[in-house]
């Protein structure tokens, strides 16, 4: 069994391979990238970067082994199965993460949309120290686990629920995020504010899908700023998403705004589809606040006063999927 010291090592080392991005990490990318249009080089590089410098550094994963008291080594290490989605590159990657760190062993069900990048970087682990091989295995059916982490949609959601309710678990559904403009934000906000917005094309659960704008809001600036993302519209499978989108507000007859590549339409909905992003117009900002505070569809709140622009996509170690600290979780079992 690897002690506390030894997977922290090997975690770091990881870290390190990644930001040293050596020719089998970036041919892995490629593949990557190949078996799944919606990666492309640039969104894997900021995931795998983000991982590398935000989760597998050595003070913060040894500042969450101490907070959690992490065991040196498990009394009664556990099984772990982990059903990851596969809507961002390396999105399940923390809940592996977690359990790898607390000493259990995981059971992994990996997406069909993502195959080859957390796979590759286990395989590196197991090079480094044949000890490994046995702390992460990954299969399509989790049979015989002692505890579970599912992550799906609402009604994959209550499936989970039924096969795994007699086990401690964890079941992530559906969320998404907005932001909250009072407008005062400056050019350079909204510059940010177009990160969380178009990042990973707008498909992960901390990305802002959904816009509050005071009354009378002038969308001109927002509109401006995100036109740092008009490559998007050389992408087939973004542009089909915004012709598409854009042929349903002229089939309804529904007002629209456009900067040529994003449409912005006014929605009551929290998701909005690819391509287009929702607003909704609003008199009392506190008001909305706590209309949002216990809402279980919202994961981050972008805004003055609450996380800021440009860090939606960044989550630290602590920012855990639906508000549910996997770390404690996993350190109880």
């Amino acid at each position: 069994m690897l002690n506390l010291q030894h997977r922290i090592d090997l975690l770091v080392q990881l870290g390190a391979f990644i930001l040293a991005n050596p020719p089998e990490w970036q041919e892995a990318k490629a593949r990557a990238h190949a078996a799944n249009a919606w990666f492309i080089p640039e969104f894997i590089e900021l995931a795998s970067n983000t991982i590398a410098t935000q989760f597998l550094s050595r003070p913060v994963l040894e500042a969450i082994a101490t907070e959690y008291s992490v065991p040196d080594l498990p009394a009664n290490p556990k099984t772990v199965g982990i059903v990851m989605a596969g809507n961002i590159p390396l999105v399940g990657f923390h809940d592996w993460l977690c359990v790898y760190l607390a000493g259990h062993n995981a059971r992994v069900k990996l997406s069909s949309r993502d195959t080859i990048l957390l796979s590759f970087l286990i395989t590196k682990l197991n090079e480094w120290d044949p000890a490994c091989k046995g702390t992460t295995e990954f299969a399509e059916l989790l049979k015989g686990c002692d505890a579970y982490i599912a992550t799906g949609s609402d009604n994959s959601g209550r499936y989970f629920e039924y096969y795994f309710n007699k086990y401690p678990h964890i079941i992530r559904r559906n969320r998404t995020s907005v932001a909250i403009l009072d407008g005062s934000e400056i050019k350079e906000e909204l510059d940010l504010l177009a990160d969380d917005t178009h990042l990973y094309f707008g498909l992960g659960c901390r990305n802002v899908t959904k816009l509050y704008v005071p009354k009378d809001y002038s969308f001109e600036p927002i509109l401006e700023s995100m036109r740092k993302y008009g490559y998007f519209f050389d992408h087939s499978k973004y542009k089909n998403n915004y012709d598409y989108q854009l042929a349903l507000h002229l089939l309804n007859n529904q007002y629209y705004m456009t900067n040529g590549s994003v449409l912005l339409s006014e929605n009551q909905a929290l998701y909005s589809p690819i391509s287009q992003l929702n607003y909704e117009f609003y008199l009392e900002k506190t008001a909305v606040e706590q209309q949002l505070e216990n809402n279980q569809g919202v994961q981050c709140v972008v805004g003055h006063g609450h996380t800021a622009f440009g860090q939606a996509q960044c989550p630290g170690w602590k920012d855990y999927a639906d508000g549910i600290d996997t770390m404690t979780f996993l350190v109880t079992l």
